[in-house]
């Protein structure tokens, strides 16, 4: 049986090519938007996006402001093309639960439109407070549920939808997963269907 990860690899593999002319592309666009009115960054700071796809969040941050840019993305093609079009920052073919960077070596990580694929959102949290430094921020940005439609809808999520997706989560469900590990809650933003949950390793 195919795991919900190697749904996520498989999908977004046969995406990788076209991606960034899609229409998830455009709907993935406006989250990156409005998370960059929403970071706080200083130049070469070590940013890690993950769920990367082809780096275009990685190379929005840093045409504002120049980063060392790192990338993870479990879809081998999405990593090809991030490496082609974002020289000079490193990307691995990864999945969240074990994230191939030492202790304490993250400034910042973001996740894009993601969060809702993760299977194990708990690991990634923990996998987060290790290479984040201390202080470190994390950034998630993701789809925004409202509560009656999200517990109506959670259950079936995975037989609805193709690409790996497992469930929709809340802010306080994010926030308390991450406080789990070691996370402060520092500001929660909610713009229609986007969420932005901002939290710091204690």
């Amino acid at each position: 049986m195919v795991d919900l990860n190697d749904k996520s690899r498989i999908a977004y593999n046969k995406k990788a090519d076209d991606y960034d002319k899609s229409r998830e592309s455009q709907f993935t666009r406006n989250i990156h938007l409005l998370l960059l009115s929403k970071l706080n960054w200083k130049d070469n700071q070590n940013v890690l996006d993950v769920a990367c796809g082809t780096g275009s969040f990685l190379a929005a941050m840093n045409r504002q402001r120049a980063i060392k840019g790192f990338g993870i993305d479990i879809a081998e093609r999405m990593i090809k093309n991030a490496v082609v079009t974002n020289p000079g920052m490193e990307f691995h073919v990864s999945g969240c639960e074990t994230i191939p960077f030492p202790n304490d070596s993250i400034d910042i990580i973001t996740v894009c439109a993601a969060y809702h694929h993760f299977p194990d959102v708990a690991a990634f949290a923990n996998e987060a407070g290790r290479v984040l430094k201390q202080s470190g921020m994390i950034y998630i940005a993701d789809v925004f549920v409202p509560s009656f439609i999200r517990i109506i809808l959670n259950p079936f999520v995975p037989l609805l939808f193709t690409d790996g997706d497992v469930r929709f989560y809340s802010p306080n469900e994010i926030i308390g997963n991450f406080k789990c590990s070691g996370f402060e809650e520092s500001d929660v933003t909610i713009s229609g269907y986007i969420q932005i949950i901002t939290m710091q390793k204690l």
